[in-house]
């Protein structure tokens, strides 16, 4: 009975030695559970008992992706359906509409099944495409993270931090980062020590590098944001993007 119930799953990607296997741990489930005081024959409990744990066995070990049961019986049903039309009709693949009707489901239904069998077996992203020359593979075509759409936020989330600086530090700043000039010659042009220009740099920087975060923080995460008192943890992560917002936030002379 196992394996008369085994080979019904055959054809499926996995041996048939493997399925007789995992049939057979089903019938030793049925053995150990059931109970014979309850009048039913042994053979009505231990059949969905062992079609039930080949059936798992698909769903944990083959599937190369999670879908949910009733997908994976969708496609089951379209599969049967595509390859008994296959059959019937001439040089040609089943439509839609007649997978859906030979096999009782809707086109939705029948859609979401075809969808599946891509699923059950994905390629590697190393795989190459068809037709490529190179060895160009899926890999290739997956974009990557553009770190220019942060520094965007950045520089136009400091433009409003810069306008509301004292002269001097604004000054400075502008020398620093946009004519590029040492702490030493700023602090000749300003008729300051260079320890001064340099501290001055630090203090501004961290100001505005803290107002910053806590306006994310708070545009973010809004709850944490009122019971850390709009403290940001990883502010330190962030110093040197947000360095690189001011030098690029059209910052006026």
């Amino acid at each position: 009975m196992a394996g008369r119930l085994a080979r019904t799953f055959r054809d499926r990607g996995e041996s048939l030695e493997d399925l007789e296997q995992v049939a057979a741990l089903g019938l030793v489930k049925a053995v150990t559970r059931y109970e014979p005081d309850r009048g039913s024959a042994f053979e009505s409990y231990a059949v969905p008992t062992i079609v039930g744990e080949v059936k798992r066995h698909f769903r944990d070990h083959l599937w190369g992706l999670h879908v949910p049961r009733r997908t994976q019986e969708l496609r089951n049903r379209v599969r049967a359906a595509s390859r008994q039309l296959d059959y019937r009709l001439d040089d040609r693949s089943p439509a839609i509409s007649e997978i859906a009707k030979h096999s009782g489901l809707t086109e939705d239904e029948v859609k979401v099944g075809m969808q599946a069998m891509e699923s059950y077996s994905p390629l590697s992203l190393n795989a190459e495409l068809p037709g490529s020359e190179d060895g160009y593979s899926l890999i290739d075509t997956l974009g990557s993270s553009e770190p220019g759409y942060d520094q965007v936020v950045y520089r136009e989330a400091v433009k409003p931090k810069l306008r509301e600086l004292p002269e001097r530090e604004r000054r400075i700043l502008y020398l620093r980062f946009f004519r590029e000039m040492t702490q030493s010659r700023i602090a000749e042009q300003l008729g300051i020590s260079q320890m001064h220009v340099s501290r001055l740099l630090s203090r501004t920087c961290e100001r505005i590098r803290a107002e910053v975060d806590a306006e994310l923080e708070a545009e973010t995460h809004p709850t944490a944001h009122r019971q850390a008192g709009g403290a940001d943890a990883t502010a330190g992560a962030r110093e040197p993007a947000r360095d690189r917002a001011v030098a690029g936030s059209g910052f006026p002379e």
